[in-house]
């Protein structure tokens, strides 16, 4: 947003600095100043000039030399004459033209230096119209008036005051919805700068428009207005004025508008503009004579309808869209743009000024769906107070009778509108110790006092160190709420930079981990340095077509977002399976052979709580030739170890249902799928996925996933203390041997056959390799014997081996030959 320092003066004394250094002094106080800009300044170098002679370029077929006519000089009455190589085809001798002067600097950088053009030294420029600032046609030269003063600049012709221009970052005024014109901008400005707001537009200001220019106030108005419901208009006023005359605006409002970014069209649109851009709050101007029915009714589109706004664009109105129409038909997308069919053209006579406020979401989701952002609606999205439409309105009238003097007000001013009584006034208490407290600076209460009410807050002063400060309405719209938004106007206002840093003299102590939390560390590391396994974070949100592809049978319904911010995060994941099943189908197009797990949450619907968490632990072990389920139990076995928690891995039963294995779960391998007890409990189970699950993540190899719910034990402080037992003093002996089983039988059965046997010496049974043939299987297992007394005898490692595989072959395990 532009805002025009000389505009800013109309309210506001500003003293003689820098504008670079009032324009840094603004951004710590108020809000961001991104550039600063003098335009119409370098408009006094640039005079007007006579042809007085043409002739050809030497060496160049396009160029001319022209000989100008400068008039006397300020120190001379001789003329002065240059020669400047020019290329534009429409110079003609005794034309009078535009002449930058050597030394002239223009807004973009560019000065004017003596330089040779094809060897002839050009002493100064002959401007276009684009090249001035003045217009779009760069086609030639600017041909001025004949009546044109010699000598002259193009300021003074064209009647151009310079002004400085601050370009503020809207996104810094995005919760402040009274500096979105120049107005607010000057009571800024005037606090940080130490002199007074010259209050323009008082109740005494509106009571003389109203005398002088509203005298048929209890006349009918030839407009009635009429709010209907379920519309987001939170106040509507509107004016009749005849004897309008529609013609171009004074150059004092031109340069305004143009100075801010704007194009002028006509006196009663600019007026519109101007005075958008004066006191921040949009307006609207009807061409009278294209309003039916005599009636503007706020109302919903009712149904689907193609509307043509003022940029002669047609725009797809859904049928809760707020609009203002007449009897017959929608004249306005309501907070955004007018239509193009009661627009104001050269013929307007009679109009019809709208000044309302509209809620600011319904504006922000409209234009952003019709894709349709404008000044009008970047102001209504911050939430303008409605007890300022009148102010603007009586703006508009004083302006337009001003510049149309034939203008005449017909009838009273029109409203409806839950929003035009003036609400309850707010009030926040505060003291002048937190005040202090919260800035670390000491401030007086005669200052904070001073700085509030040159903001325009009320204070009421109550003799004790407790302010009641009255906020005003304007900054009452989801601005200043609470007693640290008031600390917050006085802060900036005194500067922070003028606030002593000091460290922070709080005691920091040291936090001690939860028992859950540790318990999950010990996961971590084990599962980090031990089993070198990657961690994953994957999101606790699932989608539906995520979850019916893993089929694990709950969609989970009672948990879906409100607010989802895509269809595949829109509900809490029932399962962690969903999640990590992903990150393996992810990871196997990459990797070859790869091992991740994670500690995530799972969500079930609770009627009591909402939702019932549980943190549970998942394992991924892959490999596209071999599969690693035997090593998946081994890490599990040694991880469960290292917690100190009793626990069992058992042969995977249909009858002990687990908290973290959907029933009849489609993934479950036939063979490689065990349970994991933990305190007794079914809390776990560990499985290589089925093929035909696998096929649908499209996997191609083979995928071992342990789940297991961490969340029965990992409150239970963990036992760590750690048996110590000396190194054995005499050597052990390793058994390797391979069996044969049917496909169906499970690892569990072969090593509880082992147990059952109760061979003396046995330290521990583990798995070694797990090989499919034909029909059968075939299982290698070690066992280790250890005698912590005496050597191991080979008779008695004979005797055992014959025990062991003996009764294997008796249970059905015979050995492979």
């Amino acid at each position: 947003m532009k805002i025009s320092l000389n505009w800013i003066k109309d309210f506001v004394s500003i003293p003689e600095i820098d504008p670079k250094e009032a324009a840094v002094k603004f951004t710590m106080a108020a809000c961001e100043v991104e550039g600063v800009e003098e335009t119409g300044g370098f408009l006094k170098n640039i005079v007007a000039v006579k042809v007085a002679g043409v002739k050809p370029h030497p060496d160049a077929e396009n160029l001319r030399l022209v000989e100008i006519d400068a008039g006397a000089t300020s120190t001379s009455s001789a003329t002065v004459k240059n020669e400047v190589v020019c290329g534009a085809p429409n110079v003609e001798v005794g034309k009078i033209v535009p002449y930058a002067k050597l030394g002239t600097k223009f807004p973009n950088g560019f000065t004017i230096e003596p330089k040779k053009i094809r060897g002839v030294e050009s002493c100064g420029m002959l401007c276009s119209q684009k090249e001035l600032g003045l217009g779009d046609d760069d086609k030639g030269l600017l041909i001025l008036p004949p009546e044109t003063k010699i000598g002259a600049s193009i300021a003074e012709i064209y009647e151009i005051e310079s002004d400085i221009i601050f370009d503020i970052d809207n996104k810094s005024i995005t919760h402040r919805p009274d500096l979105w014109g120049h107005y607010g901008i000057a009571r800024e400005m005037g606090l940080i700068f130490g002199n007074p707001l010259k209050n323009k537009y008082d109740k005494a200001w509106e009571d003389k428009i109203i005398s002088e220019k509203c005298r048929d106030a209890r006349l009918a108005s030839p407009v009635s207005v009429e709010v209907k419901e379920n519309t987001c208009c939170k106040a509507y006023y509107g004016l009749s004025l005849d004897g309008i005359t529609v013609g171009e605006s004074p150059k004092w409002l031109k340069n305004r508008l143009v100075n801010c970014g704007l194009r002028p069209i006509n006196n009663i649109v600019d007026i519109s503009n101007f005075v958008m851009l004066e006191l921040g709050i949009p307006n609207h101007i009807f061409d009278r004579d294209l309003i039916e029915g005599g009636k503007i009714i706020i109302r919903q589109a009712g149904e689907q309808t193609k509307f043509t706004t003022l940029d002669e664009i047609e725009r797809e109105l859904l049928p809760t869209d707020t609009v203002v129409a007449d009897t017959q038909k929608p004249l306005v997308i309501a907070g955004i743009m007018g239509g193009a069919n009661s627009g104001v053209s050269e013929k307007t006579t009679r109009i019809f000024i709208e000044s309302a406020n509209w809620t600011d979401s319904e504006v922000r989701k409209a234009s952003t769906r019709i894709g349709l952002r404008t000044d009008s609606s970047q102001r209504y999205e911050k939430s303008l107070d409605s007890q300022l439409l009148e102010r603007s309105l009586l703006r508009i009238t004083e302006l337009i009778c001003e510049i149309c003097p034939n203008a005449k007000v017909i009838g009273k001013i029109e409203k409806d509108g839950k929003e035009i009584v003036a609400p309850k006034k707010k009030t926040v208490k505060v003291s002048v110790e937190k005040i202090c407290a919260v800035l670390g600076k000491e401030i007086e209460k005669t200052e904070i006092i001073r700085i509030l009410q040159g903001l325009d807050f009320g204070v009421s002063d109550t003799n004790s160190n407790t302010l009641d400060v009255e906020v005003p309405t304007y900054r009452a719209t989801k601005d200043v709420e609470y007693d640290v938004d008031i600390i917050e106007e006085i802060g900036r206002i005194i500067g922070y930079d003028n606030i002593t840093p000091m460290p922070p003299t709080d005691k920091i102590s040291p936090v001690r981990l939860s028992t859950a939390k540790q318990t999950h560390r010990k996961i971590q590391d084990f599962l980090i340095f031990n089993a070198n396994l990657l961690e994953t974070m994957t999101y606790p949100m699932s989608g539906e077509k995520q979850l019916e592809k893993s089929k694990i049978g709950s969609l989970n319904e009672k948990l879906v977002l409100v607010n989802a911010l895509s269809k595949d995060h829109d509900r809490m994941r029932p399962s962690i399976i969903p999640s990590i099943l992903g990150v393996g189908a992810q990871n196997c197009k990459n990797f070859d052979k790869f091992g991740c797990f994670e500690i995530g949450r799972e969500y079930d619907f609770n009627e009591k709580d909402f939702a019932k968490e549980r943190n549970v632990l998942g394992i991924l072990l892959f490999d596209k030739k071999e599969s690693r389920f035997m090593e998946l139990v081994n890490v599990l076995e040694r991880l469960l170890r290292y917690l100190n928690v009793s626990a069992q891995i058992v042969a995977h039963s249909d009858k002990f249902p687990s908290s973290v294995l959907p029933r009849n779960w489609a993934g479950i391998h036939p063979t490689e799928t065990v349970d994991i007890k933990i305190m007794g409990k079914n809390l776990g189970f560990a499985t290589t996925i089925h093929p035909i699950l696998a096929k649908d993540y499209k996997i191609k190899g083979k995928l071992s996933m342990a789940i297991i719910d961490i969340s029965a034990f990992e409150n239970i402080a963990p036992k760590d203390k750690v048996k110590y037992s000396p190194l054995p003093k005499f050597p052990g002996s390793v058994l390797d041997y391979t069996v044969v089983a049917d496909k169906k039988i499970t690892v569990a059965e072969i090593l509880s056959a082992v147990e059952k046997l109760k061979v003396q010496n046995i330290v521990r049974t583990s798995v070694i390799d797990n090989f499919e043939m034909d029909e059968k299987k075939a299982i290698t297992l070690r066992t280790e014997f250890l005698d912590k007394e005496n050597t191991l005898s080979p008779e008695f490692l004979e005797s055992a081996q014959k025990q062991i595989l003996d009764g294997l072959d008796k249970a059905g395990f015979p050995l492979r030959a």
